[in-house]
């Protein structure tokens, strides 16, 4: 086979013919607009490792860093550097999991809140401002294209398994 794989050993799903490049331009857009919005940053801030788990924190509430790699897709071993960091600056702190005392919890501490909101602040305002100079119909798109890619996120490889439509949803719902 001179090294190639055989098509028919892959499975690709079949897709309606307007998903790939919707899918391929939703890609490049929020591509670009990461690559923008880090350029952001907030000067000698954290790094995005940090400011990834401190945002699992503040979102899920405390998590045992088993449960942080699980959810920045890495190994445990991955995030030693990362926490030990974040807990020297007092943006984490450790405590016993009260179900299982073998285990420990990492949870964000207000320093971290305030470390997370300066950071977040900074990409927020410079987005606001670029968003102003939009029609207010093309705001509205990107308010509700930012709650399904959030959606699309969260649903990680089950979307593969099982694809839903994504109902659109009106300003104003929760």
């Amino acid at each position: 086979m001179n090294g190639l794989v055989s098509a028919s050993v892959i499975s690709v799903p079949e897709y309606d013919h307007t998903t790939r490049p919707a899918a391929m331009a939703l890609r490049r857009g929020v591509t670009s607009l990461g690559r923008r919005l880090r350029m952001e940053r907030v000067p000698g801030g954290l790094t995005a490792a940090e400011l990834s788990v401190l945002a699992h924190l503040n979102r899920r509430g405390p998590l045992s860093p088993g449960e942080i790699a699980a959810a920045e897709r890495v190994q445990p071993q991955s995030l030693t550097r990362t926490l030990g960091g974040l807990e020297r600056g007092g943006y984490v702190s450790r405590a016993p999991d009260p179900a299982d005392g073998r285990r420990s919890l990492l949870a964000v501490t207000e320093s971290g809140v305030d470390a997370l909101r300066a950071e977040m602040g900074q990409r927020d305002s410079w987005l606001a401002a670029a968003i102003e100079r939009l029609t207010p119909t093309e705001a509205e798109v990107l308010r509700l294209a930012g709650e399904l890619m959030e959606r699309l996120s969260d649903t990680g490889s089950a979307l593969l398994a099982t694809p839903a439509p994504l109902a659109s949803r009106v300003s104003g719902d929760p």
